[in-house]
């Protein structure tokens, strides 16, 4: 099998880094064997444009059976908890549209400039397709991207007031958009690290996040390298 575990940054996937560094080989550069699995990881950078590229420039060279998508992420559906793990089993640009004179936004499926029927797209979102053979033993939630993460009551309300998303993040639409066209099977692994709120950097555990990110990663590779 080969797969393809790609990141915002480093530190997101560093245990499961350090991990694999004792228990598989390394091969080359961010490359490992472990069992049956030939484990590729890519560090994209943050934010729509810098994964974009990196997405792009990697599928236009190589092919995967599986790609996994991992990092943090901001809840805005209460009901989770600092420190879940979840799957985004659905995905959209939240900001990509228009503002209005008076404040209103209108996405770009809205305006017609996406059609939301268009694949990718299903009713303007992207959405992971279900597969028996993938390890998913997560709850499943829907996520939105963002170039701006809200940290403003009134903002925030504002988006929840158009969009259903339980999740956001800053690169997870742009993972599902390159993988649904390039056809590759793609799972989108998130751990909550704060809620999305008044921005209160102090009420965030992002090294629980990441422990408990991590310790899903290892499970899951371990899973996959013996298939």
């Amino acid at each position: 099998m080969q797969l393809l575990i790609a990141s915002a940054t480093g530190f997101e996937i560093a245990p499961l880094e350090e991990w694999l560094q004792i228990h598989a080989i390394r091969t080359d550069n961010y490359r490992y064997q472990l069992g049956s699995a030939r484990i590729d990881l890519l560090i994209t950078g943050v934010g729509i444009p810098l994964s974009a590229y990196s997405f792009g420039k990697l599928f236009a060279r190589q092919s995967y059976d599986l790609c996994i998508q991992a990092g943090i992420a901001g809840a805005f559906d209460r009901s989770l908890e600092i420190g879940d793990v979840l799957q985004v089993t659905s995905e959209s640009f939240g900001d990509l549209g228009i503002e209005e004179a008076d404040g209103h936004f209108i996405s770009a499926v809205e305006l017609g400039l996406i059609d939301a029927q268009q694949p990718p797209f299903t009713n303007g979102r992207l959405l992971s397709p279900a597969d028996g053979d993938l390890p998913v033993f997560l709850r499943q939630v829907s996520a939105t991207t963002v170039n701006k993460v809200h940290g403003q009551t009134k903002s925030i309300a504002a988006f929840q007031s158009r969009s259903d998303a339980q999740l956001e993040s800053m690169e997870g639409a742009c993972f599902a958009y390159a993988c649904l066209m390039e056809q590759l099977p793609f799972l989108q692994i998130r751990s909550i690290s704060n809620y999305v709120e008044s921005r209160n950097r102090e009420a965030w555990d992002i090294s629980l996040a990441i422990q408990n990110l991590n310790n899903v990663l290892k499970d899951m590779v371990q899973v996959l390298a013996t298939q």
